[in-house]
């Protein structure tokens, strides 16, 4: 995601011996330091707390499930974009130019939209995964398997790197704006336009699978609700070895459906102005103004700090696998055999 173009309300230059220089917004030392104070930590923890993630899920023997799987690859995904391409949006951000030249913005730009696209690929999966644990679980064994998740998870790359690759490099994604183009283009700018017809594509690719997860949560919960009434009824019963293990695995089943849906909610809070911005933008001639434009962006951006967030207020394995990784006792002998949940 990029910048919208910068409002020229200063005589400051990216470049003041250059020409064709963007123009820069000044800011005070103390305006930039608050931003960084902002930013830096947003950065921090999206590396670091997906890291624990990727970690956890990879080490760990007993987290090795399809459905862990699909949260292993978002997390790799997310770890990516606060590794790779906040650090790069958080100079231009705050110090409101592009320093690191037009071919790096390309691969910056597409590199982006590709981690932030399969994001939304991967919660739709997810959704679909938790569907069949909680509605379907006599079949959920035979449907969602390790081989179906790794389908998904190509799927869930491949697209979304011909889609992001493909607009960037090909431009498609602003012709018909090779006159606005021509007026903004400058040194120190690293601008992206979409046209209507990619605006609308955008939109679609957002909004298909966000309608799908929507309506899939939606059922899941009426499941869940269900099955917990049904439970309730049958509290006072004693039940056998392996029918009070299904009970428990149940209880996992719906609390991972209601953790993963809040995910989901906040998810969709963090990319509706966005969505709704580009795809409105396109029509009123891009007249949102810059710092409203990167504040949007950013928005997008801090969704992907908020999941391993999510991850250890609600699940006790994350907190348990946290404490092991900090602890260096993953280095321990068959530390990958601990058990950080009862089965």
């Amino acid at each position: 995601m990029n910048s919208s173009f910068i409002q020229k309300d200063s005589v400051e230059y990216c470049y003041e011996n250059v020409s064709r220089s963007c123009i820069k917004l000044s800011r005070s030392v103390s305006e930039r330091a608050a931003m960084y104070f902002v930013f830096v930590p947003s950065v921090l923890i999206t590396v670091g707390g997906n890291l624990v993630v990727i970690i956890s899920i990879s080490h760990f023997k007993q987290l090795h499930s399809p459905n862990n799987l699909l949260v292993l690859s978002l997390a790799i995904a997310d770890f990516l974009l606060g590794l790779f391409v906040l650090p790069f949006s958080m100079i231009r951000s705050v110090e409101t130019c592009w320093y690191m030249g037009p071919l790096f913005c390309k691969l910056h730009t597409s590199v982006d939209i590709l981690l932030c696209t399969t994001s939304v690929f991967h919660l739709c999966f997810i959704a679909i995964d938790r569907y069949y644990a909680v509605c379907e679980p006599l079949r959920y064994a035979n449907k969602i398997t390790i081989r179906v998740s790794r389908i998904f998870i190509t799927f869930g790359w491949v697209f979304p790197a011909i889609y992001s690759f493909g607009i960037i490099y090909t431009k498609s994604n602003d012709r018909g704006l090779e006159e606005l183009d021509a007026i903004l283009s400058c040194e120190g700018g690293c601008f992206l336009f979409f046209n209507k017809l990619w605006a609308i594509l955008n939109a679609v690719i957002f909004y298909a699978p966000c309608f799908g997860m929507i309506g899939i949560y939606a059922r899941i919960l009426t499941v869940a609700r269900n099955q917990a009434k049904l439970i309730h009824t049958v509290k006072d019963r004693t039940f056998s070895l392996e029918e009070t293990r299904r009970k428990a695995q149940r209880n996992r089943e719906q609390k991972a459906a209601k953790t993963l849906g809040i995910v989901m909610g906040v998810f969709l809070v963090c990319w509706l102005p966005y969505i709704i911005d580009t795809m409105i933008d396109v029509y009123v001639k891009f007249v949102t103004p810059a710092a409203v434009y990167d504040g949007i962006i950013w928005l997008v951006y801090i969704n992907s700090a908020f999941n391993p967030l999510i991850y250890a207020f609600f699940y006790p394995w994350f907190r348990k696998a946290l404490k092991l990784i900090v602890t260096l006792k993953i280095f321990f002998p068959n530390s990958s055999r601990i058990k950080l949940y009862k089965e």
